[in-house]
């Protein structure tokens, strides 16, 4: 099967509108979030956010394997992980800066409960010792610890999915089948300390790695058993926005997507497949060719992380709380459309910043966001 070498739009649009909705759905007052996915579906952004990011990686890894070969390939992946690291660090640092300002002005007492702030205040020292050893990670960071690993195993991964699907399917969905006594194991089962079971969640990103050297084809999708299996999507898609509108009204317990229950799993997979048909049809670069700037987002994907992380505290802390009904509405609305703003632009503001390097690197996949 050819590999495909040329960078997709659609996967750009995709992490773009993907990190836009977790800045959104980190304002707990906000209005837009109730229109997001978790609002219809069992499965959140953070799956499609894997997902997309073991596809970027395996785009990545071929593109930089194909121009500097394998020794380069690693190395990159490998100083990729200190960089996400090093993001995670940052990101941590800032939501516990942003928790001490919160408290010392009396502001967004929630929020303040959740930067972890007034932890790391009653015993500075071992609460960074257990971030720095990812034992303990402050609120939005916790997603990146896992990404350290995932892109440290990316070397290994990749040539496997690359040699067949099912070689690389198998052990990962062993993994995952294991993930709770794996966890167990290394003591990260508590959800205050990894609020995302890697060994769980490597199955997402496997599964993006697959659909980037192992694509279903446009053949499979046009024949009989590939319009069954869009009916059946789509079928289950609409099954599950049923069950969750109207029968699962209280909040899931944390550790299902902790975990990655199968019911997440299958809820995505029925979206995934959706996505494919609507990518094959070719509505989702139409879209993203009326959408720039989220493309640019989608291509800034880690500095609009780290920096989408202060947006949704700020946006959240400046929103009033003594105001109610429409007025609350149109305040909590109004913050939405400055944090969705202020992402667009700090996306256009590092791509300028970073200049034609920068852009050359995303061309040629050498830049694994």
């Amino acid at each position: 099967m050819q590999t495909r070498t040329s960078r997709s739009i659609e996967v750009d649009f995709f992490r773009g509108i993907v990190l836009i909705v977790i800045v959104l759905d980190h304002i707990p007052g906000g209005v837009l979030q109730h229109l997001m996915l978790h609002a219809y579906a069992i499965c959140d952004s953070a799956e499609v956010f894997v997902c997309l990011g073991g596809y970027a990686s395996a785009a990545a890894y071929d593109a930089v394997l194909t121009k500097n070969g394998q020794r380069s390939a690693q190395n990159r992946f490998y100083k990729r992980g200190w960089e996400i690291y090093r993001a995670y660090l940052l990101t941590a640092l800032l939501t516990l800066l942003s928790g001490a300002i919160l408290q010392f002005l009396h502001l967004n007492r929630p929020m303040v409960d959740l930067t972890d702030w007034s932890s790391f205040s009653s015993a500075p020292i071992g609460e960074a010792i257990n971030i720095a050893t990812l034992r303990r990670q402050p609120y939005l960071s916790s997603v990146l610890p896992m990404y350290v690993l995932f892109a440290i195993a990316v070397p290994f991964i990749v040539p496997l999915a690359r040699r067949s699907a099912v070689s690389a399917l198998i052990p990962s969905l062993a993994t995952w089948a294991l993930a709770i006594p794996l966890a167990n194991f290394f003591a990260i089962d508590d959800v205050s300390d990894w609020s995302f079971n890697p060994f769980a969640w490597q199955l997402m990103f496997v599964i993006g790695i697959l659909c980037r050297v192992q694509p279903v084809s446009d053949r499979f999708q046009l024949s009989k058993a590939g319009r069954w299996l869009t009916a059946i999507a789509i079928a289950a898609v609409l099954a599950f926005a049923i069950v969750k509108l109207f029968i699962l009204t209280q909040p899931l317990p944390g550790h299902l997507k902790q975990n990655l229950s199968i019911d997440r799993v299958i809820n995505f997979l029925a979206i995934a497949w959706v996505a494919a048909v609507l990518v094959r049809t070719g509505h989702i670069a139409n879209l993203a060719h009326r959408m720039p700037a989220v493309i640019t987002v989608g291509r800034t994907g880690l500095v609009c992380f780290v920096g989408g992380t202060l947006i949704s505290l700020i946006v959240d802390t400046a929103t009033p709380r003594n105001i109610h009904g429409l007025s609350h509405g149109l305040a909590a609305f109004a913050g939405d459309l400055v944090a969705i703003i202020a992402v667009l632009l700090l996306a256009r503001t590092w791509n300028e910043w970073r200049g034609p390097a920068q852009t050359r690197a995303a061309v040629h996949g050498a830049d694994c966001r």
